[in-house]
């Protein structure tokens, strides 16, 4: 069998998935560890049989809803080539718009202290620090196989530049922040949110707080005024119908300055404000 046989095979078995035919391509380009233009160029290249058997299995992992992030073992975040695996959650293009907003509120020469509370795969805190190289940013994360990854993510794209703590949320942190930024889990456990898409292979961890959707954001506002420097800011991504909540929670704590920014779809995703 050659490329362009397998391929098809590929694009036909992926059919029902939104993105099969490029899935399919992906998913070749992995196995083959080379680019989809080289595909296109080599149709006829032979394949030996453990390249095909592999390839298919990887097709049929996709066919049963397994994320394509975690076959690849690889995701983009703000045009860094990310790591993953099942450890993590898988970054979002929506968790972007908490880095953009976040941006906008440091000065570029800016030499503050930043963490980014549940790290994950360290998506936000390598985004942070390579757009502001002067910041000293930190990034916590509960769960040391996350953590792992984070560190080899930070190793390839920003050697140095993020110091890793592990430990929940706030807890192995010491001193002042300037900024304190999170992505936490603000899914109620019994949404069937649970139960769709990625969210299936996800981390329950790094989706659920448990019954309370808003536990571990509640938890954050509150611990954060012990952290934050005077007139720091703390910014959340969180549910689409959390922005009202969120926003009051955050002003009955004493934040300044509250407010919510929509996402892309026009949904409430990212409330950040200022506390002393």
């Amino acid at each position: 069998m050659n490329v362009r046989e397998l391929l098809a095979w590929g694009r036909l078995r992926l059919q029902g998935q939104p993105a099969g035919p490029l899935e399919a391509e992906i998913l070749c380009s992995k196995i083959l560890q080379a680019d989809r233009a080289w595909l296109y160029a080599n149709p006829g290249h032979p394949l030996e049989p453990s390249q095909e058997n592999a390839y298919r299995e990887l097709v049929e992992r996709r066919v049963h809803g397994q994320p394509i992030a975690y076959l690849t073992g690889e995701r983009e975040f703000w045009s860094l080539p990310l790591k993953v695996s099942p450890d993590v959650l898988i970054p979002r293009p929506e968790t972007e718009l908490l880095v953009e907003v976040v941006l906008a509120r440091i000065p570029q020469n800016a030499a503050w202290r930043i963490a980014d509370l549940g790290t994950g795969s360290g998506a936000i805190a390598l985004a942070l620090a390579t757009e502001r190289p002067n910041c000293e940013i930190h990034a916590t994360e509960y769960s040391k196989a996350a953590l792992h990854l984070a560190k080899q993510n930070a190793k390839a794209i920003a050697p140095g530049r993020v110091r890793f703590h592990r430990g929940s949320w706030l807890k192995p942190l010491e001193g002042k922040f300037d900024v304190l930024v999170s992505n936490p889990p603000y899914i109620a456990s019994g949404d069937s949110h649970l139960q769709k898409g990625d969210c299936r292979f996800e981390p329950t961890l790094a989706l659920t707080p448990g019954r309370d959707a808003l536990a571990a954001i509640r938890h954050l506002t509150d611990d954060s005024r012990n952290y934050l420097t005077a007139g720091g800011l703390l910014a959340f991504e969180h549910g689409y119908d959390q922005g009202e909540a969120v926003r009051q929670l955050m002003i009955d704590l004493g934040y300044r300055d509250v407010l919510t920014q929509k996402d892309l779809e026009k949904r409430d995703r990212v409330t950040l404000g200022m506390y002393g």
